[in-house]
């Protein structure tokens, strides 16, 4: 299929996809987001998919999934900064910009410390990846991918134990 066919089959679907997105999302960026975001998803698989009755269908799935899997990598990363960071110390306190940055920049210290197969391991799990899905793209058991995000996990709590509160 061409360029130009999937751009006027894109600009044909744009409008239920925004209806779609309105479900999930009053905010106008981030329907656009999410509509952009099915339709490059999309693209890996439009040939299967193009004359499909069900192709409505196949999209709204992959919106649906894409917004989940934000909702979930939002949520982990607010789990993360919580359990590493102990926001509520910080609340408490006033904290200058300096001290934010050096804060991120030691969570990125931590995260470069790492192997790259583990830190896209552990961005992938940040993301809202499921173990099975992570032992898939690395093509190992889920109860190494398990192990690792253990270790990986203690580990950065080690080298951010500064910022812990006991």
């Amino acid at each position: 299929m061409e360029n130009a066919d999937l751009n006027v089959l894109f600009q044909e679907k744009r409008q239920q996809l925004n209806h779609f997105a309105s479900q999930f999302t009053s905010d106008y960026d981030e329907k656009e987001d999410l509509v952009q975001e099915t339709f490059i998803r999309a693209l890996k698989s439009i040939h299967n998919f193009i004359h499909d009755p069900k192709l409505m269908t196949w999209l709204y799935v992959i919106m649906k999934n894409i917004y989940i899997n934000q909702y979930r990598r939002e949520k982990r990363k607010n789990a993360i900064y919580d359990e590493y960071v102990h926001t509520d110390y910080f609340d408490t306190i006033s904290i200058n910009q300096t001290e934010n940055k050096m804060i991120h920049d030691d969570i990125n210290k931590a995260f470069e410390s790492l192997s790259e197969d583990n830190a896209e391991i552990f961005r992938m799990y940040l993301d809202g990846y499921k173990y099975q899905e992570i032992a898939e793209v690395y093509d190992l058991p889920e109860g190494t991918i398990k192990s690792r995000i253990h270790v990986i996990r203690k580990t950065l709590k080690e080298k951010l134990k500064m910022y812990q509160i006991n």
